[in-house]
């Protein structure tokens, strides 16, 4: 298979890589939540707190802590139930029933599962499942693994001064049973935008956690237990009660060696599908983006983007935005034709995009300077916001302000470009897109880079989603939508830029549900 040809499908031309008589087998859906069973059980406190900045946490982190914090990050938070007219008579009502998560998650499939490896006073030292359906860790594998970790991250941190570490995969059947290859796409942005959730919980509980998106496959797969063809590890974060430290390989690793170290482990878990089908195209790009050994990693910095002889129109301040992450993270939620056409102004568009901008910031094991311009950035198409005439623009952080591409009203543009029209981006002021490198990266980080893009891509989303929150807005995350349509929009092909994502954004009317909170 031609991976270059396949990554251009999947993002320029997204139909040609699913079949055509692809149909959805709805009766053996997948689980979104993995259930292993036999393993040792060690429940986490159900007295969430209502409010994280209020809250006075244990000094050193304990199991409790430990507990809101995963929660919060991906617990079951709200159970829901939204009424449809039926697609057999047009009178009849249908209904669906879902448990929701602060991130997001394409349908609501939730491909990513957490583990932790913990070093806490409470439990032994160890691998550790975070059981989402009851809210409790289960117990892979024991012992101190900060030797193994540190040589498969490539010592790039040091696991001796950390009480933990939270460790993301990807389960590909939990959406490839619906999106088929498209689900490759929605992998990276879900897993991205659970890291920009754990990142901004983190600061709540004052974590210093550093992202690692460079590390031995295998190796931390074999340290779960995992199967690399059904489940593999797309993000490694130390968390620590100090700030994250930089230092670079010893020696090189691979991951062939280490693997020899540890015992194999057999574990069983429930997903409710009996007939699980291959995902061939996913599983070479996959194979080909896996890291064997650490002298493979790589640094890199981000090349500034330029515009010339563009105008710009500087933005006012910003106004501070409140800091209760528990509120903004419950009345986080999608909305589809329930957006309104009211206008905003210009405090609460400097407000949405430096506060995202700002949060953005984090640690990680691809900048090669400290403080270097994000590799996504946004761009936005706005409608009758007060004061900036209707067009496109790109929002220059530095200045903070926003560069005109040109002028016009592309809400037509854009509405004829998406897939399902479940927005009515008519009632939109603004739609944001999240815009990354052309090529992924190839050349400095491989296949891997694609997967890598995404996930920033992700966690800018949940940063712009949570912002969006506290403005009294909310925005509905879309890849639906014809990439070509946007980037001729914004002039992108001859920057060697690309659309990852398009996020309406706006004021909106309750949505017809009913939903109750998760907590005690």
């Amino acid at each position: 298979m031609d991976l270059d040809l396949f990554l251009h499908h999947l993002h320029f031309q997204s139909d040609l890589v699913t079949p055509r008589n692809w149909e959805v087998n709805w009766d053996d859906a997948p689980l979104p939540f993995k259930l292993y069973r036999h393993l040792p059980e060690f429940p986490l406190a159900y007295d969430i707190p209502l409010a994280i900045q209020e809250q006075s946490f244990h000094p050193k982190p304990d199991l409790n802590t430990m507990g809101y914090f995963l929660w919060y990050g991906y617990g079951l938070s709200q159970f829901s139930q939204t009424a449809f007219p039926s697609v057999m008579d047009g009178e009849s009502v249908e209904t669906i029933q879902s448990f929701r998560r602060f991130p997001p998650s394409g349908g609501g499939l939730y491909p990513s599962e957490l583990y932790l490896y913990l070093k806490l006073e409470e439990m032994p030292n160890g691998i550790y499942h975070y059981d989402v359906a009851h809210h409790r860790l289960l117990l892979l594998r024991t012992g101190n693994f900060d030797s193994y970790l540190n040589r498969s991250l490539g010592y790039r941190s040091d696991l001796s001064r950390c009480f933990g570490a939270v460790i993301i995969t990807t389960m590909f059947w939990k959406n490839f049973y619906k999106y088929n290859n498209f689900s490759y796409r929605l992998q990276g942005l879900d897993a991205g935008a659970l890291i920009g959730q754990l990142l901004e919980v983190s600061k709540g509980f004052r974590f210093s956690p550093n992202v690692h998106f460079q590390f031995l496959d295998r190796a931390i797969n074999h340290l779960l237990g995992l199967d690399d063809l059904e489940e593999s590890t797309y993000a490694v974060i130390p968390l620590s009660e100090h700030k994250a430290l930089h230092k670079e390989a010893l020696r090189v690793s691979s991951a062939i060696e280490l693997c020899k170290e540890l015992p194999k482990i057999s574990t069983t878990y429930y997903q409710r599908s009996q007939n699980v089908l291959p995902f061939p195209e996913i599983a070479q790009l996959h194979h080909d983006s896996m890291l064997e050994s650490t002298g493979l990693f790589r640094r890199f910095k981000t090349r500034e983007e330029k515009i010339e002889n563009k105008p710009k129109i500087a933005l006012p301040e910003a106004k501070e935005l409140t800091n209760d992450l528990a509120y903004v993270c419950q009345n986080r939620y999608s909305p589809e034709m329930d957006f309104i056409a009211q206008r905003i102004d210009q405090i609460q568009l400097a407000s949405l995009l430096k506060g995202s901008i700002d949060s953005y910031a984090y640690h990680n094991d691809l900048d090669k300077e400290e403080n270097q311009i994000p590799r996504v950035s946004i761009y936005g198409c706005f409608y009758q916001v007060a004061g900036i005439p209707d067009g496109a623009y790109r929002y220059d952080a530095a200045t903070h302000s926003i560069i005109t591409i040109k002028e016009g009203d592309f809400r037509f543009d854009l509405q004829v470009g998406m897939s399902l029209h479940n927005v009515n981006l008519h009632q939109v002021p603004i739609c944001l897109h999240i815009v990354g490198d052309r090529a992924h990266h190839k050349a400095e980080l491989g296949y891997r880079g694609y997967r890598i893009q995404h996930m920033e891509a992700g966690m800018l989303l949940q940063r712009l989603l949570l912002t969006t929150s506290a403005l009294g807005m909310n925005g509905h995350p879309l890849l639906g939508f014809d990439v070509n349509v946007c980037d001729h929009i914004y002039e992108l092909e001859t920057s060697q830029k690309t659309t990852l994502i398009q996020i309406p954004i706006g004021f909106h009317r309750p949505k017809s549900w009913l939903v109750g909170e998760i907590h005690s």
